[in-house]
């Protein structure tokens, strides 16, 4: 199963949306990749591109939040540290067989594709809730 951008994922913030968008663009790729018959190498190759453009997102998502003070930080950062060891765990995955397998594809549904809905709509949902709050404190 592809993933799939959609109103329940906006945020409100255009950056980090958009950053959204590109991540499951890139599980996208691995996903076709390995659904396509391509071999271990470029499943390698594209799980790497997908680890790194994570390590960039998550960069953001940290510098914004210390920005506006906000105050589950640590919290969100332990996810981002949990999504990072599912993702290297993947990559041992992939390495120790010969190329993407069935239940390779279904571990990348389960610990990126489902964490990273739940991860939007929870952690990613309640920043942009504080930042918007603490923006317009009129409405508090």
């Amino acid at each position: 199963m592809y993933a799939e951008f959609d109103e329940s994922l906006v945020t409100g913030n255009e950056l980090i949306d958009g950053q959204h968008k590109e991540l499951i663009d890139r599980i996208n790729k691995l996903i076709n990749c390995c659904e396509q018959g391509g071999g271990k190498i470029e499943a390698i190759k594209l799980l790497g591109y997908l680890e790194e453009y994570t390590e960039f997102h998550f960069k953001a998502e940290e510098e914004l939040q210390e920005k506006i003070s906000y105050p589950g930080l640590a919290e969100h950062r332990q996810k981002h540290e949990d999504f990072k060891k599912s993702v290297k765990e993947l990559d041992e995955m992939l390495h120790e067989v010969e190329g993407p397998t069935d239940a390779f594809v279904e571990a990348v549904q389960k610990n990126v594709i489902d964490w990273l809905y739940g991860h939007i709509k929870g952690f990613d949902c309640s920043v942009a809730t504080y930042m918007h709050m603490s923006s317009n404190p009129e409405l508090l």
